[in-house]
């Protein structure tokens, strides 16, 4: 996976499920310090900060949406005190769940409340970021994409257009801010996280969890420190000559089932 030592990283989204599993994997391949990012989840965001500094590394929370271009910005301030920025996940996320065909279920609103958390957000954070992740030299933006942003499934039809349009940003962005900061995004499909059983209960959990099982080709209900590993991956030295690429991290859910 590369050498983490001396590294800064910031996830934002960074309290809970793949963000935090992100941020503790960092911590655990030798990362100096680890900015962690939340809107609400700050009490989350502590425990995971602490995990972190059990791991080895420094950390510290920051409050902010990034739908918001002032909190991006002091955001990124948090990092000011390292004079560099290794690298960036940009994994806060929402969603809206309203099958595709109910179209009447969404409004503008709700296309314009994913696009500014899912796509402006992203944007927003690598402006604040980028004069110190060119100050690093060479240096990391991952985007939490997902599944819905390739195939067109997903929560809604909202949220998969903002990951598409995600997915198409990261390849501008790689173009646009070689060859000192690599863009890559992670499209992960079923994370298996408490957000199940905290919305539906451990038995409806258990029967979403059965079903991806059965079809996923790989028979695998992925866990966030499944998908963290290709993050992880993306910001270490081992993908130093890769930019612009979007990854599926889905357990073969994509290919369908035979």
């Amino acid at each position: 996976m590369g050498d983490f030592g001396g590294k800064v990283i910031l996830v934002t989204g960074g309290a809970t499920g793949l963000g935090a599993a992100v941020a503790v994997g960092a911590a655990k391949r030798g990362a100096k310090a680890i900015i962690i990012n939340c809107t609400k989840s700050l009490k989350q965001a502590e425990a995971t900060a602490e995990l972190v500094r059990l791991a080895g590394a420094e950390a510290s929370i920051v409050q902010g949406d990034v739908a918001d271009d002032a909190d991006c910005k002091r955001i990124a301030q948090a990092a000011e005190r390292y004079g560099m920025l290794h690298a960036l996940v940009n994994n806060a996320g929402i969603t809206r769940h309203v099958a595709h065909g109910k179209m009447d279920g969404l409004n503008k609103d709700d296309f314009l409340d994913l696009y500014a958390v899912n796509t402006v957000g992203p944007f927003q954070m690598i402006r604040a970021c980028r004069p110190l992740l060119e100050a690093a030299g060479r240096s990391s933006v991952v985007m939490t994409s997902s599944i819905a942003g390739v195939t067109g499934i997903g929560s809604s039809v909202a949220y998969a257009t903002s990951k598409g349009a995600l997915n198409t940003m990261t390849l501008s962005l790689a173009r646009a801010l070689a060859p000192k900061i690599r863009v890559n995004a992670v499209c992960p499909g079923f994370i298996d996280t408490r957000w199940f059983s905290d919305k539906y209960g451990e038995a409806k959990t258990q029967e979403i969890r059965d079903n991806v099982i059965k079809r996923t080709p790989l028979q695998i209900a992925s866990t966030p420190e499944d998908v963290a590993e290709a993050v992880l991956f993306f910001i270490s030295d081992a993908s130093r000559v890769v930019t612009g690429e979007t990854l599926l991290v889905d357990a073969g859910l994509h290919l369908g089932t035979m």
